[in-house]
């Protein structure tokens, strides 16, 4: 029997799959296709948190190995990526934006952690890129904004305007868990995906 892929012309778009399985195990119903002729690259736009809290309890290598699958998943869709890492050390543009690669996923490996959480200046300054690219790109495809942290910081900032939709990843401890991550994500209106619960 053909595959769904193959009888509509179209590819699988992993990130939007993705977007829609959530939490669930993958099913037929979560499938996204895209017609190769209209494809029109999204943006997924990666902030990681390499903060010192996120070196606690394998965090950053779980958050790494969450950012480095989204680039592949990227890739295969044809999207486009970007990533940012904030912590002790700033905020640093990791990839700048344009096409995904699967070889750009190597660049999270070697990346370490420590320090506070600039996560207000991380926001700014994504929210500056996706301005620029949607400046430059005119009629290009979504903009996606991925945060992955466990939300251990006392900075409270406002949702970032650019992003089209937003993917806050929490990486917190359930047990233990602040709660802030799902605050944000109620009060941005944004997707909120605990990833301890899954794990």
């Amino acid at each position: 029997m053909p595959r769904p892929a193959e009888t509509s012309g179209a590819g699988i778009d992993w990130v939007r799959t993705l977007l829609a399985k959530g939490p669930q195990r993958l099913a037929a119903s979560h499938l996204r296709h895209r017609p190769l002729s209209a494809r029109v690259a999204s943006l997924h736009l990666i902030a990681l948190d390499i903060s010192g809290s996120m070196r606690n309890g394998g965090r950053l290598a779980r958050a790494k190995g969450y950012a480095a699958h989204l680039i592949e998943q990227a890739a295969r869709a044809g999207d486009d990526v970007a990533l940012l890492c904030f912590g002790g050390q700033g905020v640093e543009l990791l990839l700048p934006p344009g096409p995904a690669r699967t070889a750009g996923s190597a660049r999270v490996r070697p990346v370490g952690g420590g320090g506070g959480t600039p996560l207000a200046a991380c926001l700014k300054e994504a929210e500056r890129l996706l301005r620029m690219v949607k400046k430059k790109g005119g009629g290009s495809g979504a903009a996606h904004l991925w945060l992955l942290t466990d939300g251990r910081t006392l900075e409270q900032p406002a949702a970032p305007l650019a992003p089209d939709h937003i993917v806050i990843v929490d990486f917190d401890d359930p047990p233990r868990s602040l709660g802030r991550c799902a605050a944000w994500a109620e009060r941005w209106q944004a997707e909120y995906r605990p990833i301890g619960i899954t794990s």
